[in-house]
């Protein structure tokens, strides 16, 4: 194993580990106030313990992906020095905006948590919406880093030394409206459907139970409704990436052809040493439609990119794939579960075995994608760490033996999964009110 492959996976592995509880970091504070928002309106006990059940997931979360990310702030520097050094006046801004929103983020956590009874009912509710909102900023100012890297702009380049540098560049990068935008729906979506397949799961074992009757209502809306949008807004990242980032879509389609009414391409296996896609079924000009609204415009191929700065093309493309089926599955749930309302009136669809087990199966396809889609982002970059300024065999730290710090961090990651695992299964265990808490309206407030 060289020392690059292994700063790679150590970096794969971390950001892998980390974007899940991201955007549960994200996405989850809006579920909870929205819980809360309805144990408010209705003193409702089992809204109340959702608020409260809800709210220490998301505490459980936060502790653990601040633990991640403070990983990952290290490895910057200790696996990617070179890259800090020419990367950190511009992107230092945005991460530490990030920073700043981490600790909004916490701080009106803790009250929430712990001022239920001891603040104002309005007060109260003020921070779990600043929770939500300082979660998604943080995620935000992530992705600006991210949306730099693939279309860097904001400084001048002279004899390998950066200048000029506009602070704010990440943040007017031509990839930062669509990136940012697909992934805050991304993180919506992908926590949604996680959380609708608990509930599901509860719901069949407990057909009964108010509680996560509620929880799954609450969860279903939001997907039904994030997740179109993430599509529409998948759609702009696609027209986008063809545009600006012509090799990652060639990749991701392995297209390896310049060719006028590009076909898109559904499934196959790329053979990379003989240039052609197997076993894919192709749709003519679609590619070229979805790239360019055109079925007749001309989309570049792998043919057009040096062959060294190919990005891998059999990763990105396979990741491509899995993404893109991951959210019309989800869709498919989400039709599936309205056309039940449909016919069947509201609520009626939890009663259906055959919606709640097709949520269970849906459940983990929501992260699947959002991990798939970070696949495509990364590895689609390559040889780049920062498209076309600095490549990442040259920003790697001199550092030998780095299979050892891969090793320990492996380990960390196995430590905190189970930790986080025990500690859900036990929050969620009992999914009845809270013993002692008042049914009425005076145990909401």
């Amino acid at each position: 194993m060289t020392d690059l492959f292994a700063a790679r996976t150590q970096m794969a592995m971390s950001l892998g580990f980390h974007i899940l509880f991201a955007v549960a970091g994200m996405a989850m504070p809006l579920l909870m106030v929205i819980a809360e928002v309805m144990a408010r309106r209705t003193g409702d006990a089992a809204w109340v313990d959702l608020a409260r059940k809800w709210a220490k997931g998301t505490a459980i979360l936060f502790a653990v992906g601040a633990v991640s990310g403070t990983v990952l702030s290290f490895e910057l520097g200790l696996l990617w020095p070179t890259f800090m050094e020419h990367a950190g006046p511009i992107i230092g801004l945005p991460f530490s905006l990030e920073g700043f929103a981490f600790f909004i983020e916490a701080i009106f956590l803790g009250l929430y948590l712990y001022g239920r009874d001891k603040l104002s009912p309005g007060l109260h509710l003020f921070s779990g919406v600043m929770v939500a909102i300082a979660g998604l900023a943080s995620g935000v100012f992530v992705v600006a880093v991210n949306a730099w890297m693939n279309t860097p702009t904001g400084f001048t380049l002279v004899d390998g030394v950066i200048t000029d540098i506009d602070p704010f560049a990440p943040f007017s990068a031509a990839a930062f409206p669509t990136q940012a935008s697909h992934m805050a729906l991304a993180a919506y979506a992908s926590v949604a459907a996680a959380v609708l397949g608990i509930h599901a799961l509860g719901l069949l074992r407990r057909p009964d139970s108010d509680f996560h009757r509620k929880a799954a209502g609450v969860a279903f809306a939001v997907l039904a409704v994030s997740l179109p949008l993430q599509i529409v807004t998948g759609d702009l990242s696609a027209k986008h990436i063809a545009e600006h980032q012509p090799a990652k879509l060639a990749a991701a389609e392995a297209l390896f052809e310049t060719q006028t009414r590009a076909p898109l391409a559904i499934g196959g296996w790329p053979d990379v040493e003989a240039r052609e896609l197997k076993w894919a079924i192709e749709i003519p000009g679609a590619l070229s439609f979805l790239s360019f609204a055109d079925f007749d415009a001309e989309v570049k191929g792998l043919d057009q990119v040096p062959r060294d700065e190919w990005p891998p093309v059999v990763v990105t493309h396979i990741s491509f794939q899995i993404m893109v089926a991951c959210g019309f599955a989800m869709l498919g749930l989400v039709g599936l579960g309205l056309f039940l309302r449909w016919r069947r009136g509201r609520g009626a669809w939890l009663d259906s075995r055959l919606f709640l087990k097709a949520a269970i199966a849906c459940s983990p396809l929501g992260l699947i994608a959002v991990e798939a889609g970070w696949f495509v982002t990364e590895v689609g970059r390559q040889p780049w760490v920062v498209r076309g300024v600095l490549k990442t065999s040259e920003a790697v730290t001199p550092m030998p033996d780095l299979h050892v710090p891969l090793v320990m961090f492996t380990l960390l990651y196995v430590v905190l999964g189970i930790v986080v695992v025990v500690l859900l299964r036990a929050l969620f265990r009992d999914a009845t009110p809270l013993a002692g808490d008042e049914q009425t309206t005076e145990g909401a407030r």
